[in-house]
């Protein structure tokens, strides 16, 4: 939606973490039945980060959460609520956040997890947005996570190629200036959760040797499905976030889309006609990462000097559940 008063947030901080472990595509070779040209033609992927036996989730995400707070010039007592996105949780529970709340040392804050698949950290932007304009919260700690890689199944060469371990963060607080979010859609159909899904650990199917056996605790992915409905779900949030905020498709200045496959970043830049030079994408480095690719990209974005202030930044994202999101923001 468009906020009628023009209040908004802004991103005041950002940053990310990923493991030392690299796994190239040469490495897989000697992995699966698969090639560095057949994965990298299809998937633009030549390597990812492999979190290491004793790493979780949180721990990324701590390590994320500190660059984060020193880009923003803050420290951990200055946040007041911690929001983590992800779908490789430390624990069923306690959430995810409250570990990283533990790690960081922080004061006792509110802290909650949000599951929806690759699209939770633009869901994390929107929650932000109303609980910090309503006043109940000042400074928000927005963290996505992943430890994808110890959910894969590293038998399986359709999957096992895709999918790295990464942290990403943010800084969100109300803005005093035009920098800020603009607008945002977000939308899901649990009918098409079967598209993209981990089977067991929950309590539809609870742990058992025959889960184990089956590689049930394993992500699964229809791929050629996922594609068609992931093309054209982010075509559909990028046009409506951009109706929302009274924008055309040339003011934008930068388009992030999830990191998922270059075909599908390729294709939605060709949907909106935003020339491959404003389609940022990182995935040569990092695999799908998850609800961590978006923050990333930002990161390095900023990091680059490739954002100039006022500049137009399209965000856009699909993931398990079926959901999908999109956020305009002017920097």
């Amino acid at each position: 939606m468009e906020r009628k008063d023009k209040r908004k947030i802004k991103i005041t901080g950002t940053g990310f973490y990923v493991p030392d472990k690299v796994l190239t595509n040469f490495d897989l070779e000697k992995m699966v039945n698969t090639s560095d040209e057949w994965i990298f033609t299809r998937t633009g992927i030549k390597e990812r980060r492999i979190a290491s036996k004793d790493q979780a989730t949180s721990d990324l995400a701590i390590e994320a959460s500190k660059l984060t707070l020193k880009d923003a010039g803050l420290k951990v007592k200055d946040i007041d609520l911690i929001i983590t996105a992800t779908s490789t949780p430390d624990t069923i529970f306690p959430s995810t956040a409250c570990w990283i709340q533990k790690g960081l040392g922080a004061d006792i804050i509110p802290a909650f997890d949000i599951s929806a698949g690759c699209t939770g950290f633009l869901y994390g932007m929107i929650l932000a947005e109303s609980m910090i304009l309503n006043g109940q919260h000042k400074r928000i700690l927005l963290v996505g996570g992943e430890a994808l890689t110890k959910v894969t199944n590293w038998k399986n060469r359709n999957t096992c190629i895709l999918f790295g371990d990464a942290a990403g963060a943010a800084i969100l607080e109300e803005s005093h200036d035009d920098s800020g979010m603009l607008s945002y859609y977000w939308k899901a159909d649990g009918n098409l959760g079967d598209l993209l899904y981990q089977p067991a650990g929950g309590t539809r199917i609870p742990a058992s040797t025959q889960s184990l056996a089956q590689d049930l605790h394993c992500l699964q992915m229809k791929g050629n499905e996922v594609f068609k409905h992931a093309v054209k779900r982010m075509e559909e949030a990028a046009l409506e976030v951009l109706e929302r905020a009274g924008l055309k498709k040339e003011d934008i200045d930068f388009l992030i889309p999830h990191q998922a496959n270059k075909r599908i970043i390729e294709a939605i830049g060709r949907r909106l006609r935003v020339p491959p030079e404003k389609v940022y994408s990182n995935i040569h480095k990092y695999g799908n990462v998850s609800v961590a690719s978006i923050p990333i990209c930002l990161h390095e974005l900023s990091q680059e000097g490739k954002l100039k202030k006022g500049d137009i930044v399209l965000m856009d994202a699909f993931g398990a559940g079926f959901t999908w999101a999109a956020v305009t923001y002017r920097w």
